[in-house]
C-alpha cells in the first residue's frame, strides 16, 4: 500500500475493522488479511462526502470493491466493470448487512462496510456463484455515488387515446392499465409513449438504466411484474439482455420521464414464451426512467 490509504483501527482495539488498509486512489485498493471474521455488521468512513444523508428507503447508486474475508480475494469489483449498482435500503428486501452499514451515511463518502455471515453471505441464493461459502465474512468499500429518484417528475403529457388508460392506486403510484372503447384492440407494431416529460439526459442505446414498472398483458390482462413494491431496478439495454421492444424503444427518452412501452409478440417474449415460463403475446409496461449509467 502507498501512503495514500489509511488502516482501519480502532482506539485501544477491539475493533471489527482493525487491519483492513483501504486507498484513497479513484479505484479503491482493498486489503484483507486471509481468515478474517466479524460477528457484526461495522462500517467506517474513509474520506466523508458531505452529500444528503442516506435515509431507510432511500434508493441509492454506488460502487464498490468486494472481498472473501477468508481468502483475502477480491470477488467483485464495479469499478472494472463499470457499471455501478443500484441498491434500495429497505429493511425487508435489502440485504440486513447493506442496511446496517449505509444507512446513515452521507451521499459522496467512501465507506467500508464488514459483513458477518448471518448479515450477508448466508443469505444469499448464489453465494457458490461467488465463490464464496455460507459462513464467510465479506468486506466491502463503497463509494457512494447518488441517491435515485423515487419517481418520475416533470410536464404532464397527454396520452394517445388509443392506449389503455393508466390507473393509480392509492399512494397514486402505477397499477395497472383498464381498456376504454377507444382502446386499439391489436398492437401493429410496438412503440413508446410519453406520459410525464423528464427534463434530464436521453437514455443511449445499450445502456443500464434503473427503472420502477408495471408490466401487464396488452391490453387490459394480467399484471406479470411490477417493481413499485421493492424498489427500482437495473435492467441492461444491450441487445439480447432485455425484450426486444425495450432494447428498441426505451433509448431517446429523457431520464425524469414516465412513458408506456408497447410490445407485440414478437418484441416481448415470442411465440415460445408459454413453454419458457413467461408471459405470452403482446405486453404492456408503465415505465418511470429513473437513471442510467
Amino acid at each position: 500500500m502507498t501512503t495514500a490509504s489509511i488502516v482501519l483501527a480502532g482506539c485501544g482495539g477491539g475493533n471489527d475493522l482493525d487491519g483492513i488498509e483501504v486507498s484513497k486512489s479513484g479505484t479503491p485498493k482493498v486489503k484483507v488479511e486471509k481468515d478474517y471474521t466479524t460477528e457484526k455488521t461495522e462500517a467506517k468512513v474513509v474520506s466523508k462526502g458531505g452529500g444528503d444523508e442516506i435515509k431507510s428507503g432511500d434508493t441509492i447508486k454506488l460502487n464498490y470493491v468486494a472481498v472473501n474475508g477468508r481468502t483475502g480475494k477480491e470477488f467483485d469489483n464495479s469499478f472494472k466493470n463499470e457499471t455501478p449498482m443500484t441498491l434500495t435500503l429497505n429493511e425487508k428486501t435489502a440485504l440486513p448487512g447493506f442496511y446496517k452499514g449505509l444507512v446513515g451515511q452521507d451521499i459522496g463518502s467512501r465507506v467500508v462496510v464488514s459483513v458477518p455471515s448471518k448479515d450477508g453471505a448466508s443469505l444469499l441464493q448464489s453465494v457458490e456463484s461467488l465463490g464464496l461459502e455460507k459462513d464467510d465474512t465479506m468486506v466491502f468499500v463503497f463509494d457512494l455515488v447518488s441517491k435515485i429518484p423515487p419517481k418520475a417528475e416533470g410536464k404532464a403529457v397527454k396520452a394517445p387515446a388509443s392506449l389503455p388508460k393508466l390507473t393509480y392506486d392509492k399512494d397514486q403510484q402505477p397499477a395497472k392499465f383498464v381498456k376504454t372503447k377507444k382502446t386499439a384492440a391489436k398492437l401493429g407494431k410496438s412503440g413508446s409513449y410519453v406520459l410525464i416529460k423528464g427534463e434530464g439526459d436521453k437514455v443511449e442505446k445499450g445502456a443500464t438504466v434503473t427503472i420502477q414498472y408495471v408490466g401487464q398483458k396488452y391490453p387490459a390482462g394480467d399484471v406479470f411484474d411490477a417493481s413499485w413494491a421493492s424498489g427500482p431496478r437495473q435492467i441492461s439495454l444491450a441487445e439480447g439482455n432485455a425484450v426486444g421492444c425495450f432494447t428498441d424503444q426505451v433509448p431517446g427518452n429523457t431520464l425524469g420521464s414516465r412513458i408506456v412501452v408497447t410490445c407485440t409478440t414478437d418484441d416481448a417474449y415470442g411465440k415460445d414464451a408459454k413453454k419458457n415460463g413467461q408471459p405470452e403475446g403482446p405486453l404492456i409496461f408503465v415505465v418511470d426512467l429513473l437513471d442510467a449509467s
